[in-house]
């Protein structure tokens, strides 16, 4: 990979999160409205510092499906460390008495979801579409000062634990870039789904058709792991 095109990744990653995330400031839309469909419940999980809006293109197509989509309006920008998240979402589940749930993820609420289905609300859930997540966590954390970045980093306790969890990777799959600028470790699980994308960037992935693709698939899957690299998004 040349360094310009690397560096054109970086551009179109970065103007894709800006305008969602300017979106994001000013759209009114009452996620209540997501709730209703006959198809299996979705919950939503956004990374750090987004809401549940910047996923908001796959939340309309998942209910344009005939999904239920669940957005958890307490996660705000997603702030909360991956272990409080988790329990915010294991609460939801409960609560409100889900059943078959899908996680769709990106990034750090990947992390939170594993962290779901290995707790007790595991059992509701089916499985997991994790996008660009740090399943091994990220060597740039340990250099950001923010705390809630450098929980990311590979020798956090809740990575740890993750990582020694290896049952309930074959409940997940996990879809990333080519190259992502912000997890160099990438993000392959060992026993999970695996779906590379020809592409590079962070953010932008979560506009890939695979994504929502894999949502369907992934019940019916047969193979634990498809390491194929699918097309280029550009």
């Amino acid at each position: 990979m040349g360094p310009l095109r690397a560096a054109g990744w970086w551009i179109l990653d970065y103007a894709y999160a800006l305008v969602w995330q300017t979106r994001a400031l000013f759209d009114r839309t009452d996620p209540a409205s997501y709730t209703t469909g006959t198809r299996d419940p979705v919950i939503i999980l956004p990374g750090i510092y987004e809401t549940w809006k910047f996923m908001q293109p796959i939340v309309e197509e998942l209910h344009d499906r005939g999904h239920p989509v669940h957005v958890l309006e307490m996660l705000e920008r997603n702030l909360h460390p991956v272990a409080e998240m988790a329990d915010l979402v294991t609460e939801y589940l409960h609560r409100n008495r889900l059943r078959d749930v899908t996680l769709v993820a990106h990034s750090k609420g990947g992390l939170a979801g594993k962290l779901v289905m290995i707790g007790t609300a595991g059992g509701q859930v089916r499985g997991m579409v994790a996008v660009a997540t740090p399943f091994g966590g990220s060597r740039y954390a340990r250099m950001i000062p923010s705390r809630t970045l450098r929980a990311l980093a590979p020798m956090d306790p809740v990575i740890l634990t993750l990582g020694r969890e290896l049952a309930t990777n074959r409940k997940i799959v996990s879809i990333y870039a080519r190259f992502d600028p912000h997890i160099p470790e990438g993000s392959e699980l060992s026993g999970a789904t695996n779906i590379p994308v020809n592409t590079g960037g962070h953010f932008r992935i979560l506009a890939h058709p695979r994504v929502i693709e894999e949502l369907g698939t992934l019940s019916g899957r047969s193979s634990p792991d498809d390491p194929t690299c699918v097309d280029d998004m550009d």
